[in-house]
């Protein structure tokens, strides 16, 4: 199964972390399919950026976010943005009657 997850970078006590879809068995730092974006908690506030289409497209086809990730994407709004895409794809896949 594919995880979109926190990837750390950074230098000792100063984390920095990519936001990474990768393969769930691959290590936390190791192995991943592509890189999506990333978070730095060390500014205030926290700054957050992530490919909001790729991000989306990897979700539609079956990837699932981490809880970690899940938070950063309430946070950036793009759940709710993503959840209204869910639904227009639902709605386009659905015969009307």
């Amino acid at each position: 199964m594919v995880k979109i997850r926190l990837m750390r970078t950074g230098k000792k006590h100063a984390p920095s972390y990519r936001i990474v879809a990768a393969d769930s068995h691959a290590p936390r730092d190791g192995r991943f399919l592509e890189i999506l974006g990333w978070y730095n908690p060390r500014v205030n506030p926290p700054a957050i950026h992530f490919d909001e289409e790729k991000t989306a497209a990897w979700i539609l086809n079956g990837a699932q976010p981490s809880e970690s990730v899940t938070q950063l994407f309430r946070t950036s709004g793009f759940a709710e943005r993503l959840e209204a895409k869910k639904q227009e794809r639902h709605a386009a896949a659905t015969p009307q009657s």
